[in-house]
Order: C-alpha cells, then sequence, then structure tokens
C-alpha cells in the first residue's frame, strides 16, 4: 500500500485554509486503509519521471545527495535560503529518473488554539481543554512551505527522508499534506535509513516503504495534549500567582509540562529526602597489619553497629587476646566488563559523567555528527548490534587513526574478529549508536562526542579486562576479618577507554593457618551520611525508569526546568530546586494529585506507545486523558489557596485576590449546550449581589441568557443529570426560593430541570427560551433576558411528543402539556367575533392545558395566556363563570380532552390539591370565594408565626381530609401581574404593597402589564444597573 493521504490537512496560514483535525485524522484513517487505491499506484510507477526528495534537515540533504548521485548533484537555490535544493539523475522503480532532493528544518506544521482562545484572558483556562485546535504553518516556515508546493507540482512522486522515529514519521506527514494540498495524485514513499553511508541509502533506495501513519497519529496525540494540559495550567497558575505574589512573580511565567513537572518532582523529592535525613551514629571495629613498606586494612565482617556498648564489648574481647590466624586463602579469576553497545540514555548519562556535557549540548552535537555522515543515528533505544550490521569494516575505517589505530587493529586481529557484548533492548528501528567513517577535523566538544562514541564503540567490540583476585580471612577472639588483593593480567578494553579504572591492588603474601600480630586493632566511630544531590544523569536514569518522555525528549524536559528557574545547579553540577519549583511541587502534591509524581505521565506515555503499535485508537487515548487532566485541574482551581499557602513561605505573604479577579479564575462547570449555538451554558455571578444568572460561554457572540427572577436566593449545579432532556447531559440545578414566593406546595429548597421537561418550573421561573406555541416572538425576545426564541428556535430541545422515562425518587408535580387548540368557541371575556377563538387579555389566541396534577381537577382543561404576559384564566368546561355567553362555548369536554399519560415533573415534591390559584382567580371575579368543588369558600385567619400573620384567606369548607386543596388570600382577588403569579402563593411574591380591589374592578378584565424594559439594551427581565451589557 503506497498511496497518496491527505488533500486539506494542513490549516495553514498562507494561502491555505485552516482545516479541523478532525478531518485530517478522518482522511488520514482512509489513506492508511485504501489498498486498492494503492494497488492501481504500484502499477503506475512507470509513469514517474520526476521525484521529490524531503529530508528533515539540509545537511541530511546534502549528505544524502552526495551520496545517490556519487558527488554530481546541482545545487541551486530555493525559496529558503537555508533548505536548498539538490537535482539529480537517479534509477528508481527500475527507470533512470531526475531527483529533486531538499529538505524541512524539523516541524513543517505547528498546533494551536483557534482564534477566540490564543490570547490569555480570552476565556477560563478550562475551556481549554475543549476549545478547537488547528494546525498551521509558521511565519518561519512558509518559505520552506513555497519551496515544496512548487517542486511538488513537477513531480509524480514524493519519497520522505526524514529520521526514522516517532518525530520524523510525523514530519514526513506534514511534508506529505502540504504536498498533497496542491498536487493530490502525488504518489507517496518512505525510505528506511538509520546512517548517511553509501550502503544505507542505497538500501533505503531498493526497500521504500509506505509512511506508519501510526507512529505519527502517537505523536499527533501528544502534541494536542501538551499544548492543552501546558496551557490551562500555565495560564491558570500564572493568572492567579502573579495577583497573589506580585513583588516575586509580577512578569514571570510560571508554566507546567505534564513532563517538566514530574521531572521538577525527582529534584524535589531529593532534596526533602537530604533535609528529612537524621544522622546516626555507627562504630566498628578494624584491623590493621604492616609488612614491610606494605600495609593491608582487614574489613570487619560484621560491617558496622549502631550500639556503642555493643561493640566495645566485642573490641575489648579482641583485645584481650589480639593474635590473628588466617582461617582460608582464596585465589580466583575476575574480570571488569567492558561496555554494552550505546544507546540515547547511556550517550546522555555517559557525556554527562566522563566529558561534562550536559544532555541537550550532548544530543545536538550528535544530531550534528549524524547528518555530517560521521556517526549513525543518535536517537535510539536499542543497545544491541542486529547481526547483519558488518562490524569489521567500521572498526577498518579506525584503524588509521593515530591515537586508537593500533587498537582498532588488536580488534580486528583477536580470534573471531569484532565481539560485542550484546544488551537486551532494541526499538527495532535503529542499531546502537557508532562511528560510520573516520574523521580527525572536528574541535571542540565535537571532537570529543565524537572520540568518546568511537572508543565506546571499539571498547564494546573488544574483550572483558581480566584480573585474578586473593581474599584473605582472619579471625580475632573469634571476630571475623577480611582483605582482597587484586592482580591485573589483561586490561584489554581499558587500553583504548579511558573513562573507566580498574587499579592493581597488592597484599602481602598469606598461609592458611598461619598466625600473626596486628600492628592495631582500632575500634572508629561514623555518622550515615544522607543522599546526595541529583546529578544530571541520576535524573535522566529516574526519567527513564519512571517512563517520563523518551531518549529524544529528556534533555529538553531538563533544559525547561532550568530556564523556568524552577531548579540550579551547585558547583559540582548538582540539582538544587529553587524557591518557586519547591513551593509549586508542595502546592499541587498538598491537593491529593501529587502531580509532581510521575504516574500520571508514565501511563500516557505507555498509552502513546500502544498507538504507535496500532494497539490503541488514537482518539480514544486523547479524550481519556484529556478528561483525566481536565479533572485534574478543575480540583486544582478548586484548591487553589493551597498552592498560595505552599508558596508563601518562600515567596511572602499571599495578597487576597479581590471578589472581580476571583469570579473570573473560578471555574463555570457546564450546565447544558446552548440551544441558539450548541455551546455550554454555566452559571455566572451578577456584577452586582450574590445572584447567579445561566449564560452561554460565547457571549458577547451569543447573548442566550436565564435571568432568573429575585425570588431565586442561591442557584447551584448539581452533578445528576435529566434524564429526559436532549441534548444530554442537561444537569439539574439547586435552588433556594424566598420565603413566600412560591405556591404552598413547592418547597423553598428543590432540584429541578430547566431543560423544559419540568412544566411547573419551567413557570415559575419564566425560562422563555423554552417557550413553544402561542404568542409572537417580540423584538427582544432573541437576546433579551431569557436569550431569546421559543421551543421551535431551540433545535437541541425537541418539543412534544417525546418519551417522558419515569423518575422514581422524586414525587410529581403540577405539570401542564400543551394541546392542539381547540375548534372555533370559546368564552365571553375572551371570544374573538370573527373566528370564535378564545383569546387572552393580550388580544392573542389562548393556549389551552391539561391539569396532570393528582386531585379533582385532574384532566381538566383551561384556557392561559400563551405568552405569560397577562393572567388571562378560563376553565374550559365553566366559560359561564367569566360571563360568557353560553352558546358561544366550544365543543364539549370529552370531544377536547385527548388522553395522555402521566408526565413527571423533575422538580420538587408536593402536598395534595388541585390548581389552586387558578381556581380562586376565577371565583373572585363572582365576588365570592368558590372553591374547587364549586362551593363558596370558608375564611380563616393565620396563626403561625411569620409574615403572613393575622391574613385572612379562602379555603376549601370541608374536612380537611375531604378538602379540595383550594387555597386564595382574601385581600388578593384578582391574579398579580406575571405568569404564573396565578398560582398566586403565600407572601408578597417581592411586592412591597397591594391594592385590594373591589367587585368592580375584580369583574373587569384586568389590563396587560406592560414589563419593566432594561435603558440600555431595551430588553425586559432586567435594569440598567444590571445590564450583561453595560
Amino acid at each position: 500500500m503506497l498511496i497518496a493521504h491527505l488533500l486539506g490537512r494542513s490549516t495553514l496560514r498562507a494561502g491555505l485554509p485552516r482545516v479541523r483535525p478532525s478531518f485530517f485524522w478522518a482522511t488520514r484513517s482512509r489513506w492508511c486503509s485504501d489498498t486498492a487505491k494503492g494497488a492501481d499506484m504500484i502499477r503506475s510507477r512507470a509513469q514517474i519521471k520526476r521525484v521529490l526528495c524531503v529530508a528533515e534537515k539540509n545537511d541530511a540533504a546534502k549528505g544524502i545527495s552526495e551520496i545517490m548521485s556519487g558527488g554530481r548533484a546541482r545545487r541551486r537555490e530555493g525559496f529558503s535560503k537555508f533548505n536548498k535544493i539538490y537535482e539529480y539523475e537517479y534509477h528508481f522503480f527500475g527507470q533512470n529518473v531526475t531527483v529533486t532532493m531538499t529538505s524541512v528544518s524539523g516541524h513543517l506544521l505547528g498546533l494551536e488554539f483557534k482564534a477566540p482562545f490564543q490570547k490569555w484572558h480570552s476565556c477560563n483556562p478550562v475551556l481549554l481543554f475543549d476549545a478547537e485546535v488547528e494546525k498551521y504553518c509558521p511565519d518561519n516556515m512558509i518559505q520552506i512551505k513555497r519551496t515544496l508546493e512548487k517542486e511538488a507540482r513537477q513531480c509524480q512522486a514524493l519519497i520522505i527522508w526524514t529520521d526514522c522515529d516517532r518525530e520524523g514519521e510525523n514530519i514526513g506527514f506534514e511534508i506529505i499534506d502540504v504536498c498533497k494540498a496542491v498536487k493530490p495524485s502525488l504518489q507517496i514513499f518512505r525510505a528506511k535509513f538509520s546512517e548517511i553511508t553509501p550502503n544505507s541509502i542505497r538500501r533505503a533506495c531498493e526497500t521504500l516503504t509506505e509512511p506508519n501513519c501510526n507512529i505519527s497519529d502517537a505523536v499527533d496525540v501528544r502534541q494536542e495534549l501538551d499544548l492543552r494540559i501546558g496551557a490551562s495550567f500555565t495560564r491558570f497558575q500564572t493568572l492567579r500567582l502573579q495577583k497573589i505574589f506580585p513583588e516575586s512573580l509580577a512578569n514571570q511565567l510560571i508554566s507546567y509540562g505534564s513532563c517538566q513537572f514530574p521531572t521538577l518532582g525527582f529534584v524535589v523529592e531529593r532534596f526533602k529526602a537530604i533535609q528529612a535525613f537524621i544522622p546516626e551514629t555507627f562504630y566498628k571495629i578494624k584491623v590493621l597489619h604492616e609488612v614491610e613498606e606494605d600495609s593491608v586494612e582487614f574489613s570487619w565482617k560484621r560491617n558496622r553497629l549502631f550500639h556503642h556498648t555493643a561493640c566495645l564489648v566485642l573490641y575489648q574481647i579482641c583485645m584481650e587476646d589480639p593474635i590473628a590466624t588466617v582461617t582460608s586463602v582464596t585465589s580466583k579469576p575476575k574480570s571488569k566488563w567492558r561496555p554494552l553497545p550505546l544507546d540515547t540514555v547511556e550517550l546522555e548519562k555517559l557525556a554527562s559523567r566522563k566529558l561534562r556535557i550536559n544532555a541537550k549540548e550532548t544530543m545536538k552535537i550528535a544530531e550534528k555528527l549524524y547528518t555530517q555522515g560521521f556517526i549513525s543515528y543518535p536517537r535510539t533505544e536499542t543497545n544491541i548490534f542486529p547481526a547483519n550490521l558488518p562490524l569489521t569494516p567500521l572498526v577498518e575505517q579506525q584503524a588509521q587513526s593515530p591515537e586508537w589505530g593500533t587498537f582498532a587493529q588488536r580488534v580486528l586481529d583477536q580470534p573471531g574478529g569484532p565481539n560485542p557484548r550484546q544488551g537486551k533492548n532494541s526499538d527495532q528501528a535503529h542499531p546502537p549508536i557508532h562511528p560510520t567513517k573516520y574523521t580527525n577535523m572536528l574541535q571542540g566538544n565535537e571532537a570529543r562526542v565524537y572520540e568518546f562514541i568511537v572508543r565506546h564503540f571499539l571498547a564494546c567490540v573488544s574483550q572483558d579486562a581480566l584480573g585474578q583476585e586473593t581474599v584473605v580471612e582472619i579471625e580475632i577472639a573469634q571476630e571475623k576479618f577480611s582483605a582482597s588483593g587484586l592482580m591485573i593480567i589483561a586490561r584489554n578494553y581499558l587500553d583504548v577507554y579511558p573513562y573507566e579504572r580498574w587499579s592493581t591492588k597488592l597484599i602481602p603474601v598469606y598461609e592458611q593457618g598461619s598466625q600473626f600480630q596486628p600492628s592495631a586493632i582500632e575500634m572508629v566511630d561514623g555518622q550515615t551520611s544522607p543522599p546526595q544531590l541529583l546529578t544530571e544523569a541520576d535524573l535522566i536514569s529516574l526519567m527513564e525508569k519512571h517512563g517520563i518522555g523518551t531518549d529524544a525528549t529528556h534533555a529538553d524536559h531538563i533544559e525547561t526546568i532550568k530556564s523556568r528557574m524552577y531548579v540550579g545547579l551547585t558547583a559540582d553540577q548538582r540539582f538544587l530546586p529553587g524557591e518557586l519549583g519547591m513551593g509549586l511541587v508542595e502546592g499541587y502534591n498538598s491537593m491529593g494529585y501529587e502531580m509532581s509524581k510521575p504516574n500520571l505521565r508514565a501511563e500516557l506515555e505507555a498509552d502513546l506507545k500502544l498507538v504507535s503499535e496500532g494497539r490503541k485508537d488514537k482518539r480514544s487515548v486523547l479524550q481519556h486523558h484529556i478528561q483525566k487532566y481536565k479533572t485534574v485541574f478543575m480540583e486544582s482551581v478548586r484548591k487553589a489557596k493551597k498552592l498560595d499557602e505552599a508558596l508563601s513561605p518562600y515567596l511572602g505573604a499571599a495578597h487576597e485576590l479581590p471578589e472581580a479577579a476571583q469570579q473570573d479564575m473560578e471555574i463555570h462547570l457546564p450546565v447544558r449546550k446552548c440551544p441558539n449555538c450548541g455551546r455550554d451554558m454555566v452559571l455566572k455571578k451578577k456584577k452586582e449581589g450574590n445572584s447567579k444568572f445561566l449564560t452561554c460561554v460565547g457571549f458577547p457572540a451569543c447573548k442566550t441568557a436565564v435571568w432568573f427572577p429575585d425570588t431565586v436566593l442561591e442557584v447551584s449545579r448539581d452533578d445528576s443529570i435529566c434524564p429526559t432532556c436532549q441534548p444530554s447531559p442537561i444537569h439539574m440545578l439547586k435552588f433556594k426560593f424566598r420565603r413566600g414566593s412560591v405556591p404552598p406546595m413547592m418547597p423553598l429548597e428543590l432540584v429541578g430541570c430547566i431543560g423544559g421537561c419540568d412544566e411547573t418550573l419551567r413557570e415559575v421561573l419564566d425560562l422563555k427560551y423554552l417557550r413553544g406555541g402561542g404568542g409572537s416572538r417580540g423584538p427582544g425576545d432573541a437576546a433579551g433576558r431569557n436569550g431569546g426564541g421559543g421551543a421551535g428556535d431551540d433545535p437541541l430541545s425537541p418539543r412534544l411528543p417525546r418519551p417522558q422515562p419515569p423518575r422514581p425518587p422524586l414525587p410529581p408535580v403540577p405539570a401542564w402539556t400543551p394541546q392542539p387548540r381547540p375548534p372555533p368557541g370559546g368564552s365571553g371575556v375572551g371570544v374573538d367575533a370573527s373566528s370564535d377563538a378564545i383569546v387572552c387579555n393580550c388580544g392573542q389566541d389562548a393556549l389551552l392545558l391539561t391539569v396532570r396534577k393528582d386531585g379533582p381537577n385532574q384532566g381538566r382543561q383551561f384556557y392561559k395566556c400563551s405568552s405569560g404576559t397577562c393572567n388571562f384564566f378560563l376553565w374550559a368546561d365553566q366559560p359561564s363563570q367569566q360571563g360568557a355567553p353560553q352558546q358561544s362555548r366550544g365543543p364539549p369536554l370529552s370531544a377536547q380532552r385527548s388522553p395522555q399519560p402521566p408526565r413527571p415533573s423533575l422538580g420538587f415534591g408536593n402536598t395534595s390539591g388541585g390548581s389552586r390559584g387558578h381556581d380562586a382567580s376565577a371565583a373572585g371575579h363572582m365576588g365570592q370565594a368558590m372553591c374547587n368543588c364549586n362551593d363558596n369558600a370558608v375564611t380563616r385567619t393565620v396563626q403561625k408565626d411569620g409574615p403572613n400573620k393575622g391574613r385572612m384567606f379562602h379555603t376549601c369548607g370541608k374536612p380537611r381530609d375531604q378538602q379540595c386543596g383550594f387555597f386564595q388570600w382574601a385581600d388578593e382577588n384578582v391574579p398579580p401581574p406575571g405568569g404564573f403569579r396565578g398560582f398566586n402563593a403565600g407572601g408578597d411574591g417581592g411586592k412591597k404593597a397591594r391594592k385590594t380591589m373591589g367587585d368592580d374592578a375584580a369583574n373587569r378584565p384586568p389590563a396587560a402589564k406592560k414589563p419593566r424594559t432594561c435603558g440600555i439594551c431595551h430588553m425586559p427581565g432586567h435594569t440598567r444597573v444590571t445590564c450583561p451589557q453595560r
């Protein structure tokens, strides 16, 4: 399957439209699986006349072209002055073709958030975990991209010559994206090589393969996770800590990375272990024996004791009879093993220890030596030389050296020739690091690193050093002591490897059974010592052990924590944590997640390896780790004060954040999707007061919002999710209402859904953004207090009919389901003479609803205002109560009423009873209060202490167990203004005064009250002071 890959993946700033990564991934998937198309392309190889080859760096392109052209390549300039173009003829695909070789300079494309999220103050950092990202071409790569586009148009095939590792494979796909965007028919091939030598390059040309999309996918996942995790945490802690500690951190970037933080954690953990170390005193006995000029120290077999008295007793026993008897003399061969083949991690560690060159500089030099053709590929996990790699020619090249040429010849002459010591690891991609040709033209650290690689290679293929060890054991008063000597027989690899030492240790000749008088027997004391601070080699070992980063990224992570001033170096090049680094690690660890520990990142690295092997899906890995780090992030923000407390001892007293700043940093969890734009809607505090409102995160582009009435004292997001409303998830909300502002059947504290399934709560809160049917939309509805639109405008919230799964834990409450309009007919007050339709006080067609609550009125139908702007109410089967002529009555109730399954509410429990407020309003218009039983109501007085004590109300006159549930305040014979206020519950509902109306006023239809509007946006529901556009 050698096929083309993608049209349009690259979302480039210059000339190409940006494309969402989801499209790129889907297209790449098709590229990787389209085998039929691959077969067609293989058959079309004969049509290839010109081939474009692209290497990862200019030096590599130059070296490869010199080998392929035999030094006859023609050089010309491209758009980038740093990336030349080389042209020559070569035999590809069974024919001579023209080859154009050029290069990139590392990654051609970058990853970034889309424009609305790029600025630091553009959004809450938590949104970066879900924000859209896109690929783009950085400005410094535009000229390289132009060169590729121009050359690709003239070629029929593209061969990728990037490094054969994860990053190289991903860079290769970036090159493919750019070239395929201008020429979709381009055929794609991959050259696999480990060194820039004639044999390796020719072998790669003869065995062209296809690019591995799985390996590239692993890099895509890692890049996106690093971007999201790093940006969110970095913005959060930088913006917060700069305000908390302005004197110390006013202009400092406080970065976070999922690799750099565990790396910092290793340094801090070692430092804290040293601080916590308590030295202990120990005691031991040593025996000295001097023979002529030689002095031998015999070590105690017990090593040491921590109890002074016990050691003193044993010492005194030895001093009573201080004659030593030789109990055994043994001599055995001893070997010092030659080093293993060199992989990347060992190169970094040994260069740091032996050459005093840090890992970052070492890898930079090694990559340069590789592109110049002096060594093999330096990023490898392999420490086993493959059987098909001829070692003898490599050793022969080094025989001309005046420094190690003699030893190289010894290796060639030894029995069996070069014989490497083999390790256990292989990445199946590259051999161990080794020299590919001899040079003596290098200088400085480049010469030192090259010399080390050559000497290590020669030592590896040589023989172990051999010696003879003699061990003498003596006994004094039954206490045993021993000493050892060493005689080196053959130095072998040590002759070329000065980085290790093995010295001869001479001791006198002893015979078993002989006795001698020791020169001295001493009891000495000492103290245990703490561990040392970490060196760079120690740190790399810990990173490798715990899976932090890869062999190719260890040096970068170490350099990052140094450049951020999280750590410093002592005089002997050991890592010492800085105050900021200490405080950050302690702060995050105190939150409970121990983010400085390697567990989180190690799991990610393991998953990336599985993605690169094709054993895990990249999307599932990406989403899993995004959600995991998002959870950690939200918990970290919630416990941010622990971070302040941990840093205070190092940076001084923490400043208190203003309330506005705290609100800006507060994470607003999504409640539901916006019905207008589909983005999250979250709860936010109003600028004045502590009340909250529900708003779309897309503000100001999207102005959908729910302004809760003043009767809502508190509202917060509940973790439970409504199983009914769509699009899921729609979270339930916890409400706390003002006493006396809701119907008596409603508790003051409840958990309800604002998705639209809870009709009662929908009416109480006047959720206009979910309303359907009935009235026309006013000009303010689109962006007014509730965000605009009815249910018909909400594509994400489908209205009736829809299934309503039951909710056993929550008791039912009254819920009204909109019905189809009845045929012409109606009441006197609300009759439209031209159409016989029931109209409300607004002059609009009234809405026919059905009482769903258990009670005597269950199933009974009534009319009310469809828009909720007036307080019209009329029982469908009793139009005469409103003074309507009997002949205008609509069809019989049995003809209008359609049976519907009961629909449970999501909001709250209630007491038994009928439709109180509505019935009371109807009766009040007759001058005599009538209960739901159509009997005269009785008048009683509130006796309970509270704001309504002494207030009179009407209720059903039957015994308590037979009451219909009717309730009405005696001083409120007309419904209060507002859509749902017909419930007319206890309390003043937030009004400061009420006006009692007489019978004449009661018999008149109440006038529609125009809602108060804002002086800025002219929308109802709020004032100029609290306007969100202020």
